[in-house]
């Protein structure tokens, strides 16, 4: 059972041509700090686990290691683990293999020792470990495909929407682009690829990927509030796989913009422009009045002819890889991709992981049918059995009856990982702590539902991101499209909580939620969903408990009535009201605590007495009074926990 379509090693011939190579080293660099931050940490990692070696279980896994399985054996989540991955700056999605190297540093840390079996034998497989270099002479120069990174609302989307003359920006949700798009354009006879990407914090994950897939990278910076921290956060996936960056100073006609301060902090982030004699492109640009975008183009064509490696060969293996999938209402599944090698023609069958499809339908970035697909050409495809996950390779097979067959392998494969992973006993005295604590805490689960598989993968692995010492959050269930019957099910027996995403309801749905007591948090803009799965589960904890004093009163003088007492008092500050709690206080002790049953104000019962003003109280219980006294009264708060 191959799942030669997920591994690494078939991005890797195109990488090898894409790649740009590094710029010289100048003598003015600084040199680099041997105790960096992420030295430390990967330091720090490794003195963890060096002191556990000999407490480590061993575990077998088979080449390729493919995030989705591996998480499976080392009892985590995949989106866990891809947090994991993201914090030793890999960036991969779930059916992404990763590197030997980095699956042991993972299973030590987890209490594992790997051992890795590498499948040998077939040639298909000699074929996909093997680095696959193109005839020289059947290279062609294709368009650059072009990633544009930054914070938010530094004028991405503005960017793009000027570029290709069409309004994206009012389509989006808050302001913020909230998947992937990829666009073609243009120029002096020549074109190229954008890539749009979101900017919030919550879509890291896409933003790698936006990153992997580019041949140059334009880092968006305004003019007004310079280098923020997701402009670092862009920096640093661009820097990660060693592509071109053309730094874009946008917003220059914005009060407060100051361009030397934002040269002065690319050259602090070695990014030093070639005006002031570094080698870094840079434009300044006012995306919203069209200013520079001239510029900015002539500059992306000039990088790429200076980048000889933007190459493929248009008659060769076909290489693609997704951008998006999603399930269209009419269509299907259907997944955005980026042609990377060859050419993609309809009746093509294609596998990606457990999914096969066969193109049934090309259409290009503005929607029109297109009989074939190009290198750099980015084209949705139509006819997808489940949609793909974003960010993972495709791989081209005889006939249908092929990919379906190796489609339904690798998730025969998947299955059986589960199960073996269930049946796996003997589990350590650590695992059993770690189980009792788990149970301690209480559970809030989640179904995340999203308009495309990318969106819901940045959601689900931003909610299992909230931390909280009191309370888990678990994602049972994750797809794409409307909210269903069958996620309404599956939500009533996990006792979870449905989280949708930039998607509607199918009919009758909101009347059986409520029926079956589901919450369902719904909205456009992700971190509005985040903040609103947060008061979710605040609302499981224990509300604090905080006593608010509003009043008190003296005894004066003690009446009997019927058979008991009523202490006759002057109100000496804030209000007495009737059914609030009260402590009866003598020389400062506390002598009985009630409620106010009765409250008079002369003959005529109260519901309020205010300072300087005569009542009689009765407490509820209570008949001990003594001229003197002391009737202290309050409320009880509930104050919402925080996580």
């Amino acid at each position: 059972m191959e799942k030669l379509q997920v591994s690494h090693n078939k991005w890797v011939p195109i990488r090898l041509i894409t790649t740009a190579k590094k710029p010289p080293e100048t003598p003015s660099a600084p040199p680099v700090d041997e105790d960096s931050p992420e030295d430390s940490a990967e330091d720090a990692i490794e003195d963890t686990v060096s002191e556990e070696d000999d407490s480590l279980r061993n575990l077998q896994v088979k080449t390729p290691i493919v995030v989705r399985d591996f998480a499976i054996q080392i009892g985590k989540k995949p989106f866990q683990l891809i947090s994991e991955l993201m914090e030793l700056g890999i960036f991969a999605s779930m059916n992404t293999a990763i590197e030997e190297e980095v699956a042991t540093r993972i299973a030590k840390i987890h209490g594992f020792a790997l051992e890795v079996r590498h499948r040998g034998g077939s040639q298909k497989q000699e074929e996909a470990k093997q680095v696959v270099v193109e005839k020289q002479e059947n290279l062609e120069v294709r368009p650059p495909i072009v990633c544009i990174m930054g914070h938010v609302d530094h004028g991405k989307t503005t960017l793009l929407d000027t570029i290709r003359k069409a309004n994206v920006v009012d389509g989006e949700a808050g302001g913020i682009t909230q998947h992937v798009g990829a666009y073609q354009v243009d120029h002096n006879g020549k074109k190229i690829t954008f890539i749009d990407t979101p900017g919030h914090a919550a879509f890291s994950n896409m933003r790698a990927r936006g990153a992997v897939m580019t041949d140059i990278a334009i880092l968006i910076v305004a003019a007004d509030d310079g280098f923020m921290p997701q402009t670092d956060e862009a920096l640093k996936h661009i820097r990660n796989v060693n592509i071109p960056v053309i730094v874009a100073i946008n917003k220059i006609d914005a009060p407060g913009a100051n361009l030397d301060k934002v040269k002065r902090q690319m050259q602090e982030r070695e990014l030093t422009p070639e005006e002031w004699g570094g080698e870094t492109l840079c434009a300044e640009i006012s995306a919203l009045k069209g200013e520079g975008i001239d510029d900015i183009l002539e500059q992306i064509l000039l990088q790429a002819e200076v980048t000889e490696t933007i190459v493929a060969d248009p008659k060769g293996k076909f290489e693609g890889i997704v951008l998006e999938a999603q399930k269209e209402l009419g269509r299907g599944s259907t997944a955005s991709i980026i042609v990377r090698n060859g050419t993609l023609k309809t009746g093509a069958a294609l596998v990606c992981g457990e999914n096969y499809c066969r193109v049934r339908q090309l259409l290009d970035d503005q929607g029109k049918p297109v009989r074939e697909a190009g290198p750099s050409m980015p084209v949705v495809i139509v006819g997808w059995s489940n949609p793909p996950a974003s960010g993972d390779d495709l791989k081209q097979v005889k006939n249908e009856r092929t990919a379906k067959k190796e489609a339904e392998a690798n998730e025969l494969e998947r299955k059986k990982l589960e199960a073996a992973d269930k049946q796996e006993s003997g589990a350590s005295v650590e695992d059993l702590f770690a189980a009792i604590e788990k149970n301690q805490k209480q559970t809030f689960r989640v179904v995340v539902k999203a308009d495309v598989y990318g969106t819901a993968e940045a959601l689900a692995t931003s909610l299992l991101n909230i931390k909280s010492e009191q309370i888990n959050l678990d994602v049972v269930e994750m797809g794409v499209g409307a909210v269903t019957r069958n996620d309404i099910t599956m939500a009533s027996a996990s006792k979870s909580c449905v989280v949708g995403f930039n998607v509607g309801l199918e009919n009758g749905i909101g009347k059986l939620a409520k029926h079956e007591g589901i919450e369902i948090v719904q909205g456009t803009i992700i971190y509005e969903i985040i903040d609103g799965v947060k008061d979710a589960m605040a609302d499981l904890l224990e509300p604090e408990l905080q006593e608010n004093k509003i009043g008190a009163a003296e005894v004066r003088q003690v009446f009997p009535l019927g058979k008991g007492f009523v202490a006759g008092c002057m109100v000496t500050e804030g209000s007495i009201r009737r059914d609030s709690i009260a402590r009866l206080m003598r020389n400062g002790k506390q002598v009985a605590e009630s409620n106010i049953a009765t409250l008079k104000r002369f003959k005529d019962d109260a519901n309020e007495v205010r300072a300087g003003y005569e009542c009689g109280i009765q407490l509820k219980g209570i008949n001990s009074y003594e001229e003197g006294d002391l009737i202290d009264v309050y409320e009880v708060i509930k104050i919402k926990p925080e996580l």
